[in-house]
């Protein structure tokens, strides 16, 4: 068996791991340790992320003609790859924070929603909070107003006791201005 037919099955795994991808970050992990990596890995396997280090050579075969092509010219050195078929920022995010601990991790670059991004977009993209997080605020601050309203609804209620929500009683002068409403009955039918 030539070595081209041993590697295939490794380059289709990487082209199917990446097909569906919101997001592929190319990650720099010499230096980093056995405990380091290991706790690497959970962050990123909680997030829903998946990370594997792959031959950049075959990381190559697998990005050609892909929408990651443009993520070769940054294989060089010791790679891996963290993809996230679900929230986009995840990768970036979670490396970005694990590297202030472990500098020996280093974003290279990544494709995120079809967009390459160098090393310097990376790190802005994971300054972006999650989809989750994103939306708690969204509804929350749809919420504030609503509240608010409530709670000065409720102030002016115990302000003025239980006659501050009734109708203002109708005086003999509103009465005289209003005209009368005649309500006509129809006709029995025989």
């Amino acid at each position: 068996m030539a070595k081209i037919e041993l590697k295939q099955p490794i380059v289709d795994e990487i082209a199917a791991t990446v097909k569906d991808a919101a997001t592929v970050v190319i990650v720099k992990y010499s230096g980093i340790t056995v405990a380091q990596d290991t706790q690497l890995r959970k962050q990123l396997r909680e997030a829903g992320v998946t990370y594997k280090v792959y031959k950049n050579t075959l990381m190559t075969r697998a990005f050609k003609g892909t929408a990651f092509e443009g993520l070769t010219d940054s294989l060089v050195g010791t790679n891996a790859i963290a993809t996230s078929k679900d929230d986009a920022t995840a990768p970036a995010r979670i490396l970005k924070k694990f590297s202030k601990d472990c500098p020996a991790i280093e974003l290279k670059a990544g494709v995120v929603e079809g967009v390459l991004y160098d090393a310097n977009g990376m790190a802005e993209i994971a300054n972006i909070p999650s989809r989750d997080e994103l939306i708690s605020k969204f509804l929350g601050s749809i919420q504030s107003p609503i509240t608010n309203l409530a709670r000065v609804l409720n102030q002016i209620a115990e302000k003025g006791g239980p006659d501050a929500c009734e109708p203002a009683p109708k005086t003999e002068e509103a009465s005289a201005e209003e005209p009368a409403v005649e309500v006509a009955e129809a006709p029995a039918a025989e």
